[in-house]
């Protein structure tokens, strides 16, 4: 039987309130999370400014974990 496979997400705000990323700028930082295994699932602006909230995942291994933020 497969195993389940777990996931590790990351959540990246990209912009400023009045300005937006470059397109060039935005490119290199999701290749840069694509080099480190992320896949981006959901992009999406936020309302009344010029941020972009993008959200990926990978597949949790003990080698790719990330540390977590907050304790616990």
């Amino acid at each position: 039987m497969a195993e389940n496979t777990q996931w590790e997400y990351r959540v990246g705000t990209f912009g400023t309130f009045f300005n937006g990323m470059k397109d060039e700028g935005l490119e290199a930082a999701l290749n840069e999370w694509g080099m480190d295994g992320w896949e981006v699932i959901s992009a999406r602006g936020i309302e009344n400014s010029s941020k972009v909230v993008v959200i990926a995942k990978r597949p949790l291994t003990t080698s790719t974990r990330r540390r977590r933020s907050l304790p616990g």
